[in-house]
């Protein structure tokens, strides 16, 4: 007896279009990253914990995480000002600083890397001007954060953004006709309202930083235990043919950002649904 099982689906082609995405995803994402995995298990329990917390890796795990987190609450805070200032004021060369958001998407990261460098050295435009106050942002971890803040930029605007421009002023002004003041609309009104945009910006930008490389390793100085960045470490590895070792600091920095964006995914979900009333 043979028993034919059909699935009716409202999308024409709803089969077909999730093989061939099923396909890209595991020829793209999927299959490099269990290669990963698979290169990983040839070195035992003791020669991979030898590897991942060895002191030079472990300066690096807290100087890529450390930085790419300071520098993605960086961007939520004055991606939501340009966001702002774009979507709610009107003024000469609106449209140019809002190409310029951008800038970061177009320029290429070893061209970012060599302009930030050139201009927070202690002859540059803008370092000659901190270093009377004994402030030092090339070469140190400080140029690292700098560096990320610009290149994660674009992410927190380009989604804070569209959802300004669907957030209403008469919001605002039905705030204030019911007594509230600037900072209670912001705080009770505005940020709300925006709170799930805000962290898909984070987290975009947190993951971009977390493997940043071109646009960081000419700013950084690369010393170790100091401004090497794990990524970097990574092409030491590769570069000496020490594949295992290289796989192994890439798993353990791929597990920690998986569970890292799982838990700003859960944020995410929790404000979006928070006032949902069941």
């Amino acid at each position: 007896m043979k028993l034919l099982l059909r699935s009716s689906s409202v999308l024409p082609g709803f089969s077909p279009a999730l093989g061939f995405t099923i396909f890209w995803l595991s020829l793209i994402v999927l299959i490099p990253l269990s290669a990963a995995f698979i290169k990983t298990f040839e070195l035992s329990w003791n020669d991979f914990w030898h590897v991942v917390t060895a002191p030079r890796v472990l300066a690096s795990y807290r100087l890529s995480f450390g930085a790419s987190l300071i520098g993605a609450l960086l961007n939520v805070t004055f991606g939501l000002i340009v966001a702002w200032v774009l979507v709610r004021y009107e003024f000469f060369g609106k449209k140019i600083v809002d190409a310029l958001v951008d800038l970061p998407f177009a320029l290429p990261t070893a061209v970012a890397g060599i302009t930030l460098s050139a201009l927070y050295a202690n002859n540059g435009w803008i370092g000659s001007l901190l270093e009377p106050y004994g402030i030092k942002v090339a070469y140190t971890p400080l140029g690292i954060v700098v560096a990320l803040t610009f290149i994660g930029l674009p992410f927190v605007v380009r989604t804070v953004q569209p959802v300004l421009e669907d957030l209403e002023g008469e919001v605002e002004e039905a705030a204030a006709s019911l007594g509230a003041s600037r900072l209670q609309t912001v705080l009770r009104v505005i940020i709300p309202a925006l709170t799930p945009a805000l962290l898909t910006g984070f987290a975009l930008a947190f993951a971009r930083c977390v493997g940043e490389y071109g646009s960081v390793i000419f700013i950084a100085g690369n010393i170790p235990m100091v401004s090497e960045i794990t990524p970097l470490l990574i092409i030491t590895k590769l570069e000496q043919y020490e594949y295992s070792e290289a796989t192994a600091i890439a798993v353990v920095m791929l597990i920690i950002s998986f569970l890292l964006l799982l838990l700003i995914n859960i944020l995410q979900w929790w404000s979006s649904n928070r006032h949902v009333r069941k």
